[in-house]
């Protein structure tokens, strides 16, 4: 027997007019379907949609806004960051986009955040495409349908085709991203760029949950092991968060947004967004497999000819992703809720070739690189760049912290005090010399390094500590050779290695005066000393 139709909600605090036509609650089969009769992509040859998101291949952060108001006024880390708009461009934006859309056919889908319970917002998104709809079907928790219909907490609307008026609307340019937390809602124009409505709501629980749950909020990969303890995977764009997170031997959390709550990591989110870059199904068979019908695939390239996904091909942009639910992955946890981690792992790709592939942290040095949150971007991945970049987002993720990112690491650092938990950092960049002339370290041994970790491979006695970071590096590590355990072996000339490292060592000690120039707490002056 079939499911009665789900009737449309009533969106009427939304001021659509009467005749907007409402696709509520569609199944991905329908989506696909509108999507492809409204030649917003095609079927690659796995049954996956795949769609061109258009001008903005990624997100863009200088067009990324936060209502300033009563609530956040005195709350959000104003700055580059979090820009300011008042009250009044906000809602004169919200009339023009909804007047926008009032006679146009829009797609909405009432989902939610936080697979805890206890901490979950309900989520309704609005979108002028159907391939943005998929996207969210797949990112966001399904509710049951007994659920559906009812007033959300939070309302998204995204319209790649509205475009603002900078001069008027109170914008930098034609696409926007903004916040505002006293009507709950999130408005995305000018871009069709999925990742802006997985973001947006990431930002908004980066402000709920530590100021109003005394929850911690990560941008982390997590999974769990059969003996019930969990890792979290703290890493920026590239460093492999997504591709060490899918273990087979291991449950999937989720692989990128998680809740550290008073006895539990739980995923915000009810799917993955992978970077395409590169995949192959003997490196990442998970993530290969999960790219079937029901997934969403972004700016990718076809091979000549076919609808075989090229994904070495980079033409489009160097970020090429794939969107599906969690459930595409055979062992994910579900629902995606584990106990609190054992063991926390901090991702960078160090492109100078110098940290260790792998070391152990003690409390100090993980606030640090915590709040450091290093990695380095490579030449050629952005246009004008053409040596090793340094990047530092604090807490891996600067770039969706409302708030100072001193609150995070304060709760971050009382967490691995109580749990005790082993703090590791790893470097999945090069090794051998910088980018160039070193190679980048292979995910065999990366691999094997962190199995180690999890399993008690690296509980032993044998460690040195680094001359010019303090950390302290394992000798000996299964299936690893020894001299690749430390970094100033794989060079061929030891003098050119240190002056690297005091380079990386001195860039860091840069980075982090703002945080001794923001006054903020004592254990930040203890983990200064840690490359000093």
């Amino acid at each position: 027997m079939s499911k009665k139709k789900l009737q449309a909600p009533d969106l009427g605090y939304l001021n659509l007019g009467g005749n907007v036509i409402v696709k509520y609650q569609l199944s991905p089969m329908e989506l696909i379907d509108e999507a492809l009769l409204n030649k917003e992509g095609v079927l690659s040859s796995s049954g996956a949609l795949a769609v061109d998101t258009g001008k903005f291949t990624g997100r863009s952060p200088k067009d990324r806004f936060i209502v300033y108001d009563d609530i956040t006024g005195d709350t959000v880390c104003w700055g580059d960051v979090n820009i300011k708009i008042n009250p009044e461009k906000f809602n004169h934006l919200f009339n023009k986009l909804t007047t926008y859309l009032s006679d146009k056919k829009i797609y909405v889908r009432d989902s939610s955040a936080c697979a805890d319970s206890a901490h979950a917002i309900s989520i309704r998104v609005i979108t002028e495409t159907a391939y943005q709809n998929l996207f969210a079907n797949n990112l966001f928790l399904r509710p049951e349908r007994e659920s559906l219909g009812q007033q959300p907490e939070w309302t998204i609307m995204a319209a790649p085709g509205f475009l603002a008026n900078p001069a008027t609307d109170g914008t930098r340019q034609e696409n926007f991203s903004i916040i505002n937390f006293s009507s709950k809602m999130i408005l995305i124009g000018g871009t069709g760029y999925t990742g802006e409505i997985k973001k947006g709501i990431f930002s908004v629980l980066n402000f709920v949950l530590p100021l109003y749950k005394n929850v911690l909020p990560m941008h982390c990969a997590a999974n769990v092991g059969k003996d019930g303890d969990t890792a979290i995977f703290f890493g920026l764009s590239g460093t492999g968060k997504t591709t060490l997170s899918a273990d087979a031997e291991r449950n999937l959390i989720g692989d990128d947004e998680h809740g550290w709550g008073d006895a539990s990591v739980f995923n915000f989110e009810g799917g993955c967004y992978a970077k395409c870059v590169g995949l192959t199904e003997e490196n990442e068979p998970q993530i290969f497999k999960a790219i079937k019908f029901g997934a969403l695939l972004e700016n990718i390239n076809f091979l000549p000819g076919t609808q075989q996904v090229d994904y070495k091909n980079v033409d489009k942009t160097e970020n090429t992703r794939v969107a599906y639910p969690i459930e595409f992955i055979d062992n994910a946890v579900l629902p995606s809720i584990a106990s609190v981690p054992k063991n926390i792992f901090f991702l960078t790709a160090d492109a100078f070739g110098v940290l260790p592939p792998i070391s152990k942290l003690d409390v100090e040095q993980a606030m640090f690189h915590f709040l450091s949150g290093y990695t380095a971007k490579v030449a050629g991945t952005e246009a004008g760049i053409t040596a090793p970049q340094l990047t530092f987002s604090a807490c891996f993720g600067k770039a969706f912290l409302p708030l100072h990112p001193s609150v995070y690491a304060k709760m971050l650092g009382e967490k691995m005090k109580k749990h005790e938990v082993n703090v590791w950092l790893v470097n999945t960049g090069w090794s051998g010399g910088p980018y160039g002339i070193g190679k980048r370290m292979k995910l065999s041994f990366t691999r094997a390094m962190i199995k180690a970790a999890l399993t008690g491979g690296l509980d032993h006695q044998h460690y040195k500590k680094h001359h010019v970071f303090k950390l302290m590096i394992p000798l000996h590590c299964p299936n690893v050779p020894d001299e690749i355990l430390d970094p100033s072996k794989m060079w061929s000339n030891q003098e050119e290695y240190f002056i690297k490292a005091y380079e990386l060592a001195h860039a860091f000690e840069e980075n982090f005066k703002q945080f001794e120039q923001a006054k903020v707490s004592k254990v930040h002056e203890q983990a200064l000393n840690c490359v000093k």
